[in-house]
């Protein structure tokens, strides 16, 4: 079983489904609030791997949907400035396993790479039910396809030596 350090809203209801499938499958769950987090622009960047800057974006975030922040037409750094400046504009869940990091809540992709299979019969049902739904951290809509990429990550390591939480 893996620890996942996980980057998400509080009180978010997606993020809660995705704790608990996470939990379900025997993982520890080290959660942290997205919002607050001190990030520097290499440690975020370090969960983006080599997807394309609009997939970075929180496709919910009020500036998104208003259109006064429009992902397609920045480029990776001045994305990242903006998200430092508004974390609401980052794509959620943040996940961190070991050195690799990654963003939204791909459930294939999280099988294939920590296993989602809840640990005790009980809690089959529950897995089976939140599995069925869309647990991505973004709003896409239709056959968006994501891509997902391993990248090293950064992260908690660096974190722990310079911080307390």
């Amino acid at each position: 079983m893996a620890r996942v350090i996980f980057y998400s809203k509080p009180g978010c209801k997606g993020g809660v489904k995705q704790k608990v499938l996470l939990t379900a499958a025997g993982h520890e769950v080290v959660a942290y609030n997205l919002l607050t987090e001190p990030w520097t622009v290499e440690r975020l960047r370090s969960f983006f791997g080599d997807r394309p800057v609009v997939e970075w974006f929180n496709r919910s975030a009020p500036r998104v949907k208003s259109g006064e922040v429009v992902p397609e037409k920045l480029d990776a750094q001045t994305a990242l400035v903006l998200m430092l400046q508004d974390p609401l504009l980052i794509r959620r869940p943040l996940l961190e396993v070991g050195d690799r990091c990654e963003v939204g809540f791909d459930v294939e992709q999280l099988d294939a790479w920590i296993g989602l299979k809840p640990v005790d019969e009980s809690l089959k049902q529950v897995s089976e039910s939140l599995m069925s739904q869309n647990l991505q951290g973004c709003a896409h809509g239709g056959n968006h396809e994501h891509h997902h990429h391993e990248g090293g990550c950064k992260g908690h390591k660096q974190k722990e030596a310079s911080s307390n939480h």
